[in-house]
């Protein structure tokens, strides 16, 4: 009996909020919520936002509504029309001019330009005086070309909630989201712990581009030219294996197996792979899956822009045929479009298999039957899209086919795509969707794209999808895509249905969503995620005789996600950060020639498994 990878939790933050219990998606499709649920959702993030609830109602309304999504990009990152920036400078200095200042000796280049001399001041400090014609960097600003980005909600600093100091935005934003989802299970970790073996959990996350911030990537590689030097945190912290590794040591305690596998834009459905393969192949019965990037930096922002890939200012005013064109409309897949925006997400998911979902009481908000991974062969550029996602998307497709039926596949499914918002994108996607749609008899497939909204968060862009999936099935409604005017005449739709505003099919409408990721260098992944209905149906037919048990286990859980959705919905997020807490003493850990047990699980390891080859000995 092959396990089934179960989604029992989900959380983190974006663009649109808080990710657990559907504010972000809510937010998304907030012009269609019931009056009741549209002022609830507007109240959480304001409390995300530290907006209090003092104040008119309709004032709060607008400052969330100003304050998420795409927008134009805040000065506290950085002022996108006075960007800093330094301009190099020729600098003469004649017979009778010099330069003097005084710098540590550590500081200097190791070869010293012509023209510089050096005197010691003692305790590493020395004079420098520069003679004759130099080159120096001179700081400067200029007005930047990128104006918009997807960045966390305005005044929402996730720091704030625990001791975060040193450590880059994003695993800042990995201990919250990993943190909200923890949170949002309704089930203590330490009685999960209790029911498995310590290399029964497993955690899988990553990010695309590392730390780039300036506690990261960022110091370590200007440091230099700052005249300082890296810290002992900065290069460590750096590495894009940290949203995995930071939720192991300081929220989960996990000494079980990890993960951290880097699929540029597809990281996240490869992390989900390796979990879901684990979990089906018995090794794993918990799997964290995840990731954080927080790319909002000049210089990454440069690196896009340098590419033609992002939607300028001023070429999204061109498009238009207009002198300006709000930040918030620049992202806007499928139709005429100048680029993709940048943005920033962290989202994990907790998955269990099946029987231990069950055993527990978890709530089910889904099921990952499948992911499916293909390169793209031969190419001629490393950043242009090929064959492998026409491979992917129809292994999934006929995937769905066999677990759900012709009807669900043709009637009752949803496509979450990449939507990148580039020109080549658009009809590349579209051209996959709609030759799979064909070849497989499905006419009238709606499509979402949620960068729409939330810009490209790179690594952790296919959580975003997923966890808005889970929105669209359970309430169903799925966002439009409202930042455009027309869908562009050179998108294949032939069978596809990609509506410009929020398209309500109903409630029971979908059975399942296709989660689909395009990345540079030939990373191509489609995930398949089955809605919470039908996965729950699946699960009453397998465990029929002990169902009626399960749903009284699972109506003690919701109502212990009730209380911590209450708390968030206040802007009590609970950060869990263990530094140190629960440390597990070498001696602690038995060892015999039988099995390991180590503190806090209540299974130990065994170390007494066959011989794999035995006919070969």
């Amino acid at each position: 009996m092959t396990a089934l990878p179960v989604v029992v939790s989900y959380g983190g933050v974006n663009a649109a909020g808080r990710s657990s219990f559907d504010q972000s998606y809510r937010r998304m499709v907030l012009e269609s919520l019931p009056e009741q649920e549209r002022r609830r959702t507007v109240a959480g993030i304001a409390s995300l936002m530290g907006l209090g609830a003092s104040g008119e109602a309709d004032a709060i309304q607008e400052a969330v509504v100003s304050g998420t999504l795409i927008r134009r990009i805040e000065d506290h990152v950085f002022n996108p029309d006075q960007a800093p920036w330094n301009t190099l400078m020729s600098v003469s200095a004649g017979d009778n001019t010099e330069i003097r200042f005084q710098a540590r000796r550590r500081h200097l280049p190791e070869q010293l330009p012509l023209h510089w001399r050096v005197s010691d001041l003692g305790a590493g400090t020395v004079e420098v005086v520069i003679s004759g014609e130099q080159q120096l960097l001179v700081p400067d600003s200029k007005d930047f070309p990128v104006k918009a980005a997807g960045q966390l909600p305005s005044g929402f600093d996730p720091g704030a909630g625990y001791n975060s100091r040193s450590q880059p935005r994003g695993l800042q934003m990995a201990v919250v989201g990993a943190s909200d989802a923890l949170n949002a299970l309704g089930l203590d970790w330490s009685v999960v712990c209790s029911r498995v073996r310590p290399d029964e959990i497993g955690m899988y996350a990553s990010s695309c581009l590392g730390q780039l911030d300036d506690l990261g990537w960022g110091g370590v590689l200007k440091s230099r030219w700052a005249g300082s030097r890296p810290t002992s945190k900065q290069l460590p912290m750096a590495l894009n294996s940290m949203p995995a590794d930071f939720i192991n040591a300081y929220v989960l305690g996990s000494v079980g197996h990890t993960e951290a596998i880097a699929g540029a834009c597809a990281s996240f459905l490869y992390n989900l792979q390796a979990a879901t393969r684990d979990i089906t192949a018995g090794k794993r019965r918990v799997a964290i899956v995840g990731g954080s990037e927080a790319p909002i930096t000049v210089e990454c922002i440069e690196g896009f822009m340098n590419m033609s890939a992002l939607a300028t200012a001023e070429g999204m005013a061109k498009l238009d045929g207009v002198d300006y064109v709000d930040p918030r409309l620049h992202s806007r897949p499928f139709c005429e479009n100048a680029g993709f925006v940048i943005g920033e997400s962290s989202q994990y998911l907790i998955l269990m298999d099946d029987a231990l979902a069950v055993e527990l009481g978890a709530d089910i908000h889904g099921a990952v039957p499948g992911v499916f991974i293909d390169a793209d062969g031969v190419k001629k550029s490393i950043s242009s899209p090929g064959p492998g996602n026409y491979i992917t998307f129809a292994k999934a497709a006929g995937l769905m086919r066999s677990i759900l039926g012709e009807e669900s596949l043709r009637r009752r499914s949803l496509i979450m795509a990449h939507g990148s918002s580039t020109p080549q994108n658009r009809v590349t996607e579209s051209q996959i969707f709609d030759r799979v749609a064909s070849a497989f008899a499905v006419d009238n497939w709606p499509v979402c794209a949620v960068k729409a909204y939330l810009g490209h968060s790179m690594a952790t862009a296919s959580g975003d999808q997923i966890v808005a999936a889970i929105g669209a099935m359970r309430h169903g409604v799925v966002p439009g895509i409202k930042t455009g005017r027309a869908i562009a005449e050179d998108v294949y739709r032939d069978h596809l249905n990609i509506p410009l505003a929020d398209l309500d099919l109903g409630a029971e409408a979908l059975d399942g969503t296709f989660i689909n990721a395009k990345g540079f260098g030939g990373n191509n992944a489609t995930g398949v995620l089955l809605s919470p209905r039908r996965s729950e149906s699946m699960l009453a037919r397998r465990y029929s005789h002990q169902w009626s048990d399960y749903l009284k286990r699972r109506e003690a859980t919701r109502e212990r996600a009730r209380g911590y959705e209450q708390d968030a919905d206040r802007g009590e997020l609970r950060v869990i950060y263990r530094f140190g807490e629960g440390m597990i003493a070498d001696e602690q850990v038995a060892i015999t020639d039988r099995e390991i047990t180590v503190p806090g699980f209540g299974c130990p390891i065994p170390l007494t498994d066959p011989n794999p080859y035995d006919d070969m000995g």
